[in-house]
Formats: C-alpha cells, structure tokens, sequence
C-alpha cells in the first residue's frame, strides 16, 4: 500500500520503473552504495551539521567540519559496501568533499532559519483545487532567514540555469512551503557541488509559480496511475553503470 510520495521516489520512477519497483516495492537489498551517492550523502550530513551548529549560535571551526565529515565519511564505509567508478580513490574523494567544504565554509549562505526541514503535505490541484489524496513527503535541505530554500548537490558535470529550472526537487520543495506557510518563498537556489578536478561550487536560482505546481499535480498523478498499474519497465541509460540492481534487472521476465 502505497502511503505517501516524496520527490525521490516521483525522480526514481520516472528515472527507471522497474529499479522503483525492485527497491519501493519488493525492498530488495542492495549489495553496494554508489561512490556518487555515498559521497553526496555525506556532504549533505556534514552541511546538516554546520547548518544546526550555526542556528544554535555555535561557532565552528573548519577544522572541526572536517572531523564531522571524517566521522560520516567512516561511517558510511563502515554500514555499506562502497562501490567505486573507475579511476576513484577513496581518500582522493575524502581530500575533494572537504576542499567543496572549505569553498561553502569560506562563502556560506544568510542567516539559517531552518536545517534540514520535514514536511508532510497533500498533493492538490490548485487550479481547481483537486485533491490526489496523498501526502507528499521530504526534507528541504536548507532554508535562509529571507524565506530562500537552498538544495544542495554533488555532480561531475557543471549544472546549469535550465537544469534549476526543470528540477522537480525545487518544485517540490516549493510547492510544500508555500502550503506550510501560505506564502511562496523569496528565491530558490541550488547549489552544485562540482567532483571537478579542482572542485567547484556553482550557485544557481530560480522560482516556481502555479503553473509548475499544476504541473507536479498532474505529474505525480500520471506517476501514481503507473504504479497502481503496475506499470514497471526497465529503461536504459547512463544510470545503469551505477544500479544497484543490475542482476535482478537482467534476470527480469515481466514480473
């Protein structure tokens, strides 16, 4: 029975039906974590961190951000068998999470009103006002003291203007402060995190409006008919260097 939506499980359908199916449906385990995800996890719980600290009018050192990333980078290695792209090193990837750190630390955002903020909200239509009945669920990253929500990302490409605009994340993270507080946010920003060889952090803003909520809506209610459907497929891409479900996927027989 399917309880709530969250923007990971909308990305991931779309993304690839069957691997939804394999890890929402039949939670089937995973035999590794992809260096790319255990690596941008990391960076999210250690900014978590900082970002705690700060509105609690700690102050932090960079040196004791970089013990907090020691700490969940060993952890994560610790939980989960790590599976690494060609070329990766494991300490060349501890050196490059905390060079990205020091550039955030060295040009960190406005005043935090909150870190890592929880949200449960209904999926309505609001042009007419159509309720999906069903919550839609998440964290936002961060949000600043003007009314700014901030997500953060790690990628290996430089992202661009067009890829804050088309971000289904920042429209859902929109779309659930407006109907917390009642009012849109000031901005929405993005913030990449770039694995380059010298590592870069590329900020990028953007807005939504109603029309890009009406478009969730109906998205999510097209994502939600496919799998009471059972709609499941497997679809091909760059993704599939990194699935953790390889072998069931080439094992896969319809059902």
């Amino acid at each position: 029975m399917l309880g709530y939506l969250s923007s990971s499980q909308l990305n991931l359908y779309l993304q690839c039906s069957l691997k939804y199916k394999f890890q929402y449906i039949d939670h089937l385990l995973k035999p590794f974590v992809p260096s790319g995800l255990a690596f941008g996890s990391v960076i999210h719980s250690t900014l978590s961190w900082f970002h705690k600290e700060r509105m609690n009018g700690n102050g932090v050192t960079l040196e004791r951000l970089y013990r907090i990333f020691d700490a969940d980078w060993y952890s994560q290695r610790v939980d989960t068998k790590i599976r690494y792209k060609n070329g990766e090193e494991e300490m060349k990837l501890a050196v490059m999470a905390k060079e990205m750190l020091g550039l955030y630390f060295q040009n960190p955002v406005k005043e935090v009103k909150g870190a890592e903020v929880p949200f449960t909200v209904p999926l309505i239509n609001p042009a007419n006002g159509q309720d999906l009945h069903i919550d839609l669920d998440g964290i936002i990253d961060l949000v600043e003291q003007d009314e700014t929500i901030v997500e953060f990302k790690t990628s290996n490409q430089t992202m661009n203007k067009e890829d804050a605009q088309e971000s289904l994340q920042l429209t859902i993270y929109s779309y659930a402060y407006e109907m917390l507080y009642r009012k849109p946010p000031k901005l929405l920003k993005l913030i990449d995190f770039v694995k380059t060889k010298k590592p870069k952090m590329v900020p990028l803003e953007t807005k939504r409006g109603k029309a890009d909520y009406e478009r969730l809506f109906h998205l999510a209610s097209q994502v939600l008919r496919g799998i009471k459907g059972q709609v499941f497929f497997p679809r091909s891409s760059f993704w599939c260097s990194d699935c953790e479900y390889e072998r069931q996927c080439r094992e896969w027989r319809g059902v």
